[in-house]
């Protein structure tokens, strides 16, 4: 049976209730411009997954706090201004299905509206003393930085390894998720061991979330239509990577060219989807995150039994089995 959000949310139902009127008063300004920006925002919010995670965790370890609403709105300031700033670097017009800030608004405003997100996102943690909080989350918007620049620089080359790749989205996508566990957790304990344990569970539980998400480029019978996007924008995947580590020299040199000088010709990628499913690639790619959701359940069993773990074991099946 498919695994619904509204289902693992039940828990925390209540909780996220209280959360979302705290995240829309936080972004309010004195500026009717940036109020109309942040309402939009506000309006598209995506599934929550972030401040779930902070709730979920933080209840694993012990009552909801003022600090864990703090921290699931600084996780999400944090987040959402690096979307903003992403869909700049990107150029991309879209996000969610909906016009981006700079589609609508142009660069500088989407720039500065990023700024504003970050500043109000570093602001609660100061003004509340939330100095640990802070802690976690400027490591992790560093190295979410690190995560995009290294991608950037080997897409240039194209020639990425396995362990870079895994270096890339542990830093890109996974840091973000392990410090939305380590941020709920420190709202409710003190315990550094216990906020490096689940901290560790968010990591393993982003890489297998990633990797789902890189598998969505191939397409398969369950998956539906490829979407080649990683290709097309010369992104060296799970599946890809390990299709030319198979591969012969000449077939390594024809798909290598095709990614670097072809890519947006569709029957070319389509090319190289095909070439990496008869390569072994998704089936490949499938037991390596299944790896990773063995581990992030392995940790999360070492906790009692309980409808919240019930919940957080219902987001690794959720992470590795959407369709979206």
């Amino acid at each position: 049976m498919a695994v619904k959000l509204h289902d693992i949310k039940a828990p925390i139902a209540a909780e996220l209730d209280i959360f979302e009127e705290k995240f829309r008063l936080a972004m309010k300004s004195r500026v009717p411009m940036l109020d109309r920006v942040t309402h939009y925002i506000v309006q598209r919010k995506g599934k929550q997954m972030r401040p779930m995670f902070v709730m979920l965790c933080a209840k694993l370890h012990g009552e909801i706090t003022e600090k864990t609403y703090n921290a699931a709105a600084l996780i999400e300031l944090l987040h959402t201004a690096t979307l903003v700033h992403d869909d700049v670097v990107d150029d991309s017009h879209k996000r969610r299905g909906f016009f981006s800030i700079n589609a609508l608004w142009k660069n500088k405003v989407a720039v500065l509206v990023g700024d504003y997100l970050l500043s109000k996102g570093l602001l609660i943690s100061l003004d509340n003393d939330h100095f640990d909080l802070l802690k976690i989350m400027a490591s992790s918007v560093r190295e979410m930085s690190e995560g995009e620049l290294l991608q950037m620089e080997k897409a240039r080359k194209l020639d990425i390894k396995e362990d870079v790749y895994f270096e890339i989205i542990r830093q890109k996508t996974a840091t973000l998720i392990a410090s939305a566990c380590a941020c709920g957790a420190a709202s409710t304990t003190d315990d550094k061991v216990a906020i490096d344990k689940i901290r560790l569970f968010g990591e393993k539980v982003g890489i297998a979330f990633q990797i789902k998400d890189d598998l969505f480029d191939y397409g398969s019978h369950e998956i539906g239509k490829p979407k080649g996007i990683d290709i097309k924008e010369r992104k060296m995947t799970l599946p890809l990577i390990y299709a030319l580590n198979q591969a012969s020299r000449s077939d390594k040199r024809r798909i290598i060219n095709i990614v670097k000088n072809e890519n947006h010709l569709p029957r070319k990628v389509d090319e190289v989807i095909q070439y990496v499913r008869e390569s072994g690639g998704i089936e490949y790619t499938e037991q390596i995150m299944e790896t990773y959701k063995q581990q992030a359940l392995d940790i999360l069993l070492t906790y009692p039994a309980s409808p919240v773990r019930d919940s957080l074991e219902e987001v690794i099946r959720y992470t590795t089995e959407r369709k979206i």
